[in-house]
């Protein structure tokens, strides 16, 4: 029998019972053993983070190597703040060696001890030192909050730090990514910590596992990838066998890289090419139809970024902040009349008494240019203006590896073949369009049919103008607002619609693609000014053999040159 005492009665309990009861007891100081020494580290943690911190402010930059690295390991959700303020130069060193985060709060700063989170008050901002790190201490920071963060509630800190772990590979975050990647449920996230994981264990993990690593980082498309196989291919004494597997996967993945950029260079060409068309599309209708060289087309463009800016800042003014995605919806119309008032107005008082005579049209229309440059000086002063892209427009998608897909560019494309595919029908399919063909094919025999050919002139010049402006607010959302912005794209918008063949809308398609890519798949070869000038010596030299353009041309400048 065994004797157990229960509040100060004793109690008398078999045998084979008491055994089991006196291993529960053992089981029971075993728990309490453990809570106790739990108990007991947790202000040793607390400790130890101090000295780490602490070891933030070292006299050497190994020293805060050496901290930075402990902060790292240990986890400590507090480390995160700590490691900003460092990377953000908000780390102060004060006479009594503890560690201060600067803080700027109304005027001041606030002073907050960064190992215990504690507001400092016996210090005065001025007495404190900078904490000095230099680019590879940097390094490690971002190295130490992407560890610290791999387990964020927030998606975008877990991706982020999946990513830095990726650029700064080490054992010592082999376990845990190994730990995120056993919790993470988000496809892309995963993804990313995978190849972290393996570059982890290029560097660090057995031969196998450094043959495995090899094969998954063999798979991707990614720079920063072949830069790692590439610098662990030339350590000292490295295996034959690694040597051989790290050049293959460098093979493969320079095979992929080839032709992801070569996609890369076709969408921006594509790219260059819509922007190329938008800009032309209005001037394929006032030079080719009308036969007007309009050397003010270029500013017409830049009326439509201003009116975008405008109804950009009127939004910001005087509508909610959540409405102000919806600017550039309203911007497109407003440019279009602005743009196409401006044009109706310039043919009436102007262009109308010089059909004919082009080199007047030519030297009146430089004329209004540079007035209308400098009334936009005058208005808007000569600084660039911001506009900026609304939140649907903003960032992109990774299609592969360093192909990166930006949504402002795709929907530019869109948006021009949208334009050009209701300029094609308002040419076809409407009356305005059949009175339009038929003036500028015959005007005297239009007239005659009583078509008012003035005011179908009117009206054909200002759609053109209303184009140009609708490309100038398209523009707007992927360069800088400035007065010049139509001179960047006069010569290039001439050059389309001669080279596709002028008054021709499936030749200024053609032409502006071409020239587009083209331009993109010499860049890398025969950088930008030199590819532009290939271009042009190649259009020159074309136009030699075929003066009409790619498709033969049509209309009123066919009867002059007749």
């Amino acid at each position: 029998m065994l004797a157990v005492e229960f509040g100060g009665a004793v109690k008398w309990i078999p045998t084979s019972a008491g055994t089991t009861i006196l291993t529960g007891f053992r089981r029971l100081r075993l728990a309490a053993a453990l809570l106790m020494f739990m108990a007991a580290m947790v202000p040793a943690r607390a400790e130890d983070l101090g000295a780490m911190v602490a070891g933030l402010g070292g006299a050497t930059f190994a020293d805060k190597e050496k901290a930075i690295i402990a902060l790292s390991k240990s986890g400590e959700p507090r480390a995160v703040p700590i490691l900003q303020a460092l990377l953000g130069d908000r780390l102060r060193k004060a006479p009594d060696a503890r560690v201060v985060i600067v803080d700027p709060a109304g005027g001041g700063a606030k002073l907050t001890d960064a190992a215990t989170g504690q507001p400092v008050a016996d210090v005065a901002p001025d007495g404190l030192d900078r904490i000095i790190v230099n680019n590879r201490l940097r390094g490690a920071i971002e190295a130490a909050l992407g560890t610290l963060t791999l387990f964020s509630p927030d998606r975008e800190a877990r991706l982020g730090a999946a990513q830095d772990a990726l650029r700064h590979p080490s054992a010592d975050t082999v376990v845990l990514l190994q730990k995120a990647l056993a919790a993470e449920q988000d496809t892309e996230i995963r993804t990313t910590m995978q190849r972290s994981l393996a570059a982890s264990q290029l560097f660090a993990g057995s031969k196998d596992e450094r043959l495995a690593a090899i094969r998954a980082l063999g798979t991707a498309t990614d720079p920063q990838v072949k830069n790692l196989l590439d610098e662990f291919r030339y350590t000292a004494n490295i295996d034959p066998e690694l040597y051989k597997a790290a050049g293959e996967a460098l093979a493969a993945i320079d095979s992929r890289l080839r032709w992801t950029g070569i996609a890369a260079n076709l969408f921006q060409g594509i790219s260059l090419g819509s922007v190329l068309l938008l800009a032309a599309i209005g001037l394929a209708i006032t030079f080719g139809v009308m036969g007007v060289i309009n050397m003010a087309h270029g500013e017409m463009i830049m009326t439509g970024a201003y009116v975008a800016f405008v109804v950009q800042q009127l939004f910001r003014a005087f509508l909610p902040p959540g409405l102000l995605d919806a600017y550039l919806v309203v911007a497109v119309p407003v440019a279009f009349l602005f743009a196409g008032l401006l044009g109706v107005l310039l043919e009436r008082c102007l262009i109308r008494f010089l059909y004919g005579r082009p080199l007047e049209t030519l030297l009146a229309t430089w004329g209004i240019s540079l007035v209308l440059q400098q009334a936009v000086r005058s208005i808007f002063g000569s600084p660039n203006k911001e506009v900026a892209n609304p939140s649907w427009m903003t960032g992109g998608f990774d299609v592969v590896g360093g192909f990166m897909v930006t949504w402002n560019r795709l929907y530019i494309i869109i948006f021009c073949f949208v334009v050009l595919g209701a300029l094609a029908l308002i040419l076809n399919r409407t009356r305005f369009g059949l009175h339009m063909r038929a003036v500028t094919q015959n005007r005297d025999m239009a007239a005659a049919m009583g078509i008012p050919t003035a005011r179908i002139d009117a009206l054909t010049f200002g759609l053109g103008s209303g184009i140009a402006g609708m490309a100038g607010v398209a523009l707007s959302q992927i360069g800088n607002v400035s007065p010049n912005l139509g001179t960047l794209y006069i010569v290039d918008s001439f050059m389309v619609v001669v080279f596709g063949g002028v008054g021709n809308l499936m030749g200024t398609l053609v032409g502006a693609l071409s020239l587009g890519i083209v331009n993109k798949l010499l860049e890398p070869y025969a950088g930008a000014i030199l590819g532009k000038i290939v271009v042009l010596v190649a259009i020159i030299l074309f136009i030699q053999r075929r003066p009409r353009g790619l498709f033969a041309l049509k209309g009123r400048a066919a009867d002059a040159e007749a």
